[in-house]
């Protein structure tokens, strides 16, 4: 346990983590011959993105948790370095998501992209993607020593909290677009769930 401790506290370690699942897709399209992935690369892309950043997503908001109930772990503690840097990646994960989107609809053309925006909006899985994101940018917008700063520690709370409303969001998006299978979301967000539901049952226990 100390080992892994020590591996979680090393940010080539958790930078590694978070870049090589997003170098995957590379393999099957280009290395391995998958007829269900050569046959359409830049699906199978947009697919793999969006899932990484749920999974992401899940973890970071995972850490809150974690320290409430194993505050003195080891483990818990080299996790909880890494909130802010896990966090950016959910929004990088999210934005690459939302431009192999916009790609895979439009092309390449810039023009496309208005057209393909007013189009989202119809679509409710597309429109609460777009919501979801849309709060993952406000976050990382406001991620840095210096946006605390200027907001104050309480408004910045406040606003870093309705990170739990684009979970929310990401889980109906993936869900309704069929992405992934319902049970899949269930095995991303459900540990977070129980997780969460643990935290406030310590809480509410060591007020009482």
């Amino acid at each position: 346990m100390l080992i892994l401790e020590k591996l979680l506290r090393s940010k080539v370690v958790v930078w590694t983590l978070l870049v090589v699942p997003g170098l995957w897709p590379l393999w099957p399209i280009f290395i391995r011959e998958d007829a269900s992935v050569t046959a359409d690369p830049l699906k199978y892309v947009l697919h793999h993105l969006g899932f990484v950043a749920c999974i992401l997503l899940a973890t970071v908001l995972s850490f809150s948790p974690l320290r409430v109930l194993w505050p003195k772990w080891g483990v818990v503690q080299a996790l909880n370095r890494h909130r802010r840097l896990v966090g950016v990646a959910v929004f990088v994960y999210a934005a690459l998501h939302l431009a192999t989107h916009l790609v895979f609809e439009g092309g390449l053309e810039l023009a496309a992209v208005p057209t393909t925006l007013k189009t989202a909006v119809g679509k409710p899985f597309q429109l609460t993607g777009l919501f979801a994101f849309t709060i993952l940018l406000v976050l990382a917008a406001t991620s840095s020593n210096a946006a605390i700063k200027l907001l104050g520690g309480k408004v910045w709370k406040n606003i870093h909290r309705i990170v739990y409303l684009a979970a929310g969001l990401a889980v109906y998006h993936q869900a309704a677009a069929r992405k992934l299978f319902p049970m899949q979301v269930v095995w991303i967000f459900a540990p977070l769930v129980i997780l969460e539901i643990a935290r406030v049952w310590k809480q509410r226990r060591a007020k009482a």
